[in-house]
């Protein structure tokens, strides 16, 4: 194995987004120990996505700090040196894969190691090939995106952050793109690394899948954490009537399995 799973806390605090008079993001204060996973749920338009990309700087915060593997940032202020500190400690995976599709797939996942790491060509390919065989695709190493249905490209997608090292895995609704049969590949790798012990936040509207996989459950609503809790309180006893509101349309389908 190439890569290794590297655990920290995180910790978030009064972190605030506004696009223009809108406020998306009302002071957000959140920690994840080491190895934990947070799962955040809540209605479109909650902030769940925005929270993420102020985290891993896509987004500039209003207000608001980081500490990660012992460095703080002010989310707001941060320097080009601050940005990059926190994004070596962080890897995304996103709603849609945003792979190169004049790369392969071996390709796709090396080429961050060569250019942001600065390793070494065959090394870094050597790295890819190892992750690529971890998510299932030691088969398609030589495809091309589009050779590729989305459950595989979502799991290139899912090696491409692994093999950063990350002290945190943040994924953004990695499976609204698929179809439940190609969702379920990749939500098994997801658990799969969770159980591994990498520290992740993920936001996910599948509430099978956040019960098993999750320690914690972050319920947002209107740019606030309404409630959290573990997944037997969240799901079977919530305490808001705003979480039990949305809750209702998922409880009766729950089938809680581990």
């Amino acid at each position: 194995m190439f890569w290794k799973i590297i655990n920290s806390m995180i910790e978030i605090e009064n972190l605030r987004k506004s696009f223009g008079a809108k406020k998306v993001l009302l002071g957000i204060d959140l920690k994840v120990a080491e190895g934990e996973v947070v799962a955040v749920i809540g209605a479109s338009g909650s902030g769940k996505t925005t929270f993420l990309r102020c985290i891993n700087f896509l987004e500039r915060a209003d207000d608001g700090k980081i500490t990660i593997g012992g460095t703080a940032v002010n989310l707001r202020h941060a320097a080009r040196r601050d940005i990059l500190a926190v994004r070596r400690k962080t890897a995304m995976v996103f709603q849609q894969y945003n792979l190169f599709k004049n790369m392969t797939a071996v390709k796709n996942v090396s080429t961050g190691l060569e250019i942001a790491r600065k390793i070494p060509r065959e090394q870094a390919k050597e790295i890819a090939v190892s992750a690529l065989t971890k998510v299932g695709l030691a088969d398609k190493l030589n495809a091309y995106p589009s050779e590729l249905s989305g459950g595989q490209q979502q799991r290139v997608g899912i090696a491409r952050a692994m093999v950063l090292n990350p002290h945190i895995m943040m994924f953004d609704e990695p499976t609204s793109a698929l179809d439940p049969e190609l969702a379920g590949e990749v939500l098994s790798i997801i658990k799969k690394l969770a159980d591994e012990g990498q520290t992740m936040i993920i936001v996910s509207h599948e509430m099978n899948f956040v019960r098993r996989a999750a320690d914690r459950i972050v319920f947002m609503d209107e740019g606030v954490i309404a409630e959290e809790g573990s997944p037997e309180n969240i799901f079977v006893n919530p305490q808001k009537e705003r979480t039990k509101q949305f809750l209702k349309n998922f409880t009766n389908k729950l089938v809680y399995a581990v």
